[in-house]
């Protein structure tokens, strides 16, 4: 990756920590938060017949990690674009 100085360096690692700053912050909050600290509040609601805590717990952070994974692929390509740095 070249970029042409040393600003654009500088602020597409700007950019790329607030989104994986972001991004961990959902994680964080749909795994630890949903599915330990507030698994007893969720459990009032349920989906698909199972509880919403542990629901969240079981299998809502697994597809909300992998959701992440692809948000984040695809904003970076819009990064890379952007500071012309994309992979041929």
């Amino acid at each position: 990756m070249a970029f042409e100085n040393q600003e654009k360096a500088k602020a597409y690692w700007k950019e790329n920590l607030r989104l994986m700053g972001i991004l961990l912050a959902i994680w964080f909050t749909v795994s630890y938060l949903f599915g330990i600290v507030l698994v007893d509040v969720l459990n009032a609601f349920t989906i698909g017949g199972a509880k919403l805590g542990f629901w969240f717990s079981q299998q809502g952070a697994i597809y909300v990690f992998v959701v992440l994974i692809f948000v984040y692929v695809w904003r970076m390509n819009v990064l890379d674009k952007k500071y012309n740095v994309e992979e041929e």
